[in-house]
């Protein structure tokens, strides 16, 4: 990044001082994923009844917002440049886009291997990813630089590099939302589940279901089922846990199993006579 600086204000580059922007947000995209797996290790206790799982779901959330307004900044100095373009030395250019090309397929190799469910890591991923594609999109420029003195290649390549951080930035954001507002996981259709449930011998009227998803990779499920009055709701229950844990791969179920029509207990409390 240091060396970017460097070569981009030297150069006179702004695809070059755009990717030096995205890899110090890399930089602390993966440092904050570091530190939010460490924090969703640790063991559910206290007020915490799920842990810090979704310690992660945070961590992508601020990755994809720093894409989005680093875009905006890309962006707007991009126009700029486009309207009014300076000299670009392209040698200089080339050089240090062809390091930054090696450098990035090595971290997103390394990233790839990784755990790509949690979506911190995918958030991680995604930033090199994103910086892999501009340092690709920086020595095209160059080249064309070179080779026709085209400087205005230089901007319409980070324009490219801001519209790929506004992709990668927009999927973390949704991502991340949908986490947060308690949306069914995706791949996870409410409505066919409830149907499967429905269709069970014995169950009445499935109703109160909701799925959501914890934090990557752990979605759960909550239900309120009514089963015949001859049926055993236990045995109801572990059927439909069974279903549910081997169709949908739900494994964190809490599913209430009453008889239909059965008549709830109503308390009533009475004011007590005090003597004055």
């Amino acid at each position: 990044m240091a060396v970017e600086v460097v070569a981009g204000i030297v150069a006179g580059s702004l695809a070059l001082l755009s990717d030096a922007a995205h890899m110090l947000t890399d930089a602390a995209a993966i440092g904050l994923s570091l530190v939010a797996a460490r924090l969703a290790a640790r063991p559910a206790r206290g007020a915490m009844t799920y842990g810090l799982g979704r310690a992660e779901i945070l961590s992508a959330q601020a990755n994809g917002v720093t894409l989005l307004v680093l875009a905006a900044f890309v962006a707007y100095e991009g126009v700029r440049r486009l309207v009014s373009p300076p000299d670009v030395q392209g040698w200089l250019v080339l050089v240090v886009a062809l390091a930054g090309v090696a450098v990035n397929l090595a971290a997103a190799w390394v990233l790839g291997r990784a755990e790509r469910r949690s979506l911190n890591v995918e958030g991680s991923f995604q930033h090199v990813l994103t910086d892999l594609y501009a340092f690709i999109g920086t020595a095209i420029a160059a080249v064309v630089i070179l080779a026709t003195g085209f400087d205005r290649a230089d901007a319409i390549a980070s324009l490219a590099i801001a519209a790929l951080m506004v992709r990668s930035g927009y999927r973390l954001v949704r991502a991340s939302g949908r986490v947060f507002l308690e949306a069914a996981p995706e791949g996870l259709d409410p409505n066919a589940i409830g149907t499967a449930l429905a269709g069970q011998p014995g169950v009445v009227e499935v109703h109160d279901l909701h799925v959501w998803e914890v934090t990557s990779g752990f979605p759960a499920l909550s239900a309120h089922v009514l089963v015949g009055r001859d049926t055993d709701c236990h045995a109801a229950r572990l059927t439909l846990e069974t279903l549910l844990h081997d169709r949908f791969e739900l494994h964190h179920t809490t599913l209430q199993v009453d008889h239909v029509g059965g008549e709830l207990l109503q308390v009533e409390t009475r004011e007590r006579n005090t003597p004055s």
